[in-house]
């Protein structure tokens, strides 16, 4: 971001305060991924039981341990939990239904083609610790439901000394196969390289704190993973067509993830600058979570005065922030020409909470800055776009193996050039030497 043509009204004090710790971090979640490596369930347990207090007799839920877990959630949370599955699963079945299988005869006799293969396991990290987010139950799971998956594992932390029963509600009712009481890296790790009870996944999905981000890193390539997370980011974009109140509550509403949750506020007014500064102090101290919100305003928030529109867009493409809420006289114009985010919700009506527990858009989205060259979590997330050919004539065979054959010992491919004369041979009629290119 060029700070000649913004002015900064309140900067972050602890803007370098995430990487300061990734080290720490990185060494923690090596030793413990490789124990657990090493020793499998014996480790898990040892774990759980260090971190959670935990240690069951097994970490699968039962169908009747699942049956007493719905039982003991309120017919109108059950409801409320209906719905947002409801919401989430009609936009993700629209989404499969734009992807398609595609076969095309490129040259005659030569047919190309790709088909969208859903991934046949997957492991989906509901975080359960300060706040039980039952909404990435129908985030995950769900989605990878209605993507196709034949074997999603879902696991979260114990809460309080046990299953929290709302999100074994949300798991079930989203189609998870199986269910684990188990929470933090021992969690990725097991489900990842597996142990004797537990069978491993061909990719992790969902968000987590900072150690579950980093094993999830560390594991990739072993097995794949939606994408690298950090903490929840918000930008709010916003000039004098609202007020300080509702900015002031949209960038505190996501600070309550945590202490390095960075909040920014892009504004073409100076006044409505100073209003919502004004509010946020109003409004921790009002707010519940405020031990949290204030932590991460103070040490990660901005509030940046911009001249224009087009000025606030440059900015905002340069943060490339996770959540972005605009509420403009034209929040189409960021629709149409901002191109680094993660989510955008459009106009004053519509929130990032909408976009978190309800609405039907996924909320595992991209964070630091990785909204440069990836989107969120999505059906297409969980399938494999795999690519075929078929060549259904000699004269075709014969036309692209010479071709072939040059291009490769134009490369030094003696071998890959063979490939091609054999069929050029046997199939146009020619003659050709070893290691010779087709005339």
């Amino acid at each position: 971001m060029r700070s000649d043509v913004v002015e900064i009204i309140k900067d972050a004090a602890r803007a370098s305060a995430v990487e300061e710790a990734d080290a720490g971090v990185r060494r923690t979640v090596e030793t413990i991924l490789a124990d657990i490596a090493s020793r499998g369930d014996e480790a898990v347990r040892a774990l759980s039981e260090k971190f959670d207090a935990w240690s069951p007799e097994r970490f699968r839920l039962g169908d009747a341990e699942i049956e007493a877990a719905l039982a003991k959630v309120s017919k109108a949370d059950l409801e409320d939990i209906a719905f947002a599955q409801a919401q989430v699963r009609n936009f993700a079945e629209h989404q499969k239904a734009a992807l398609r299988d595609i076969e095309v005869e490129t040259l005659p006799g030569v047919v190309l083609g790709h088909r969208n293969i859903p991934v046949n396991s997957v492991g989906c990290y509901v975080p359960g610790g300060k706040y039980p987010m039952v909404a990435s139950a129908h985030m995950s799971v769900l989605t990878a439901k209605v993507a196709g998956v034949r074997r999603v594992v879902a696991a979260a932390p114990p809460f309080k000394g046990g299953a929290h029963p709302a999100i074994v509600a949300a798991m079930h009712l989203a189609g998870a196969d199986e269910i684990l009481v188990l929470g933090g890296v021992q969690a990725i790790g097991a489900m990842a390289l597996g142990t004797a009870s537990i069978a491993p996944v061909d990719m992790l999905v969902g968000p987590g704190n900072a150690f579950v981000a980093e094993a999830k890193r560390q594991l990739y390539g072993r097995v794949g993973i939606d994408l690298f997370a950090g903490p929840t980011e918000t930008l709010v974009i916003a000039d004098d067509s609202v007020d300080g109140e509702l900015c002031a509550t949209d960038l505190l509403g996501q600070g309550e993830h945590g202490p390095t949750s960075p909040a920014i506020l892009l504004t073409t007014s100076r006044r409505l600058a100073m209003d919502t500064l004004a509010e946020v102090e109003r409004l921790l101290g009002q707010l519940p979570t405020a031990d949290i919100a204030r932590v991460s305003w103070h040490d990660f928030g901005k509030v940046i005065l911009c001249d224009s529109e087009a000025e606030m867009l440059a900015v905002a493409d340069d943060i490339a922030s996770e959540h972005v809420q605009v509420m403009t006289r034209d929040p189409d114009y960021f629709l149409e020409n901002m191109t680094n985010y993660g989510a955008l919700f459009l106009g004053p009506r519509t929130n990032v909470a909408y976009g978190d527990k309800v609405i039907g858009t996924n909320h595992t989205l991209p964070t630091r800055k990785a909204g440069r060259y990836t989107g969120g979590l999505w059906v297409g997330k969980f399938m494999k776009t795999c690519t075929y050919q078929k060549v259904l004539t000699d004269e075709a065979s014969a036309l692209v193996g010479e071709r072939c054959s040059r291009l490769s010992l134009l490369e030094g491919f003696v071998g890959h050039a063979e490939q091609a004369n054999v069929r050029v041979r046997r199939y146009g009629g020619k003659n050709v030497a070893y290691g010779e290119p087709a005339l």
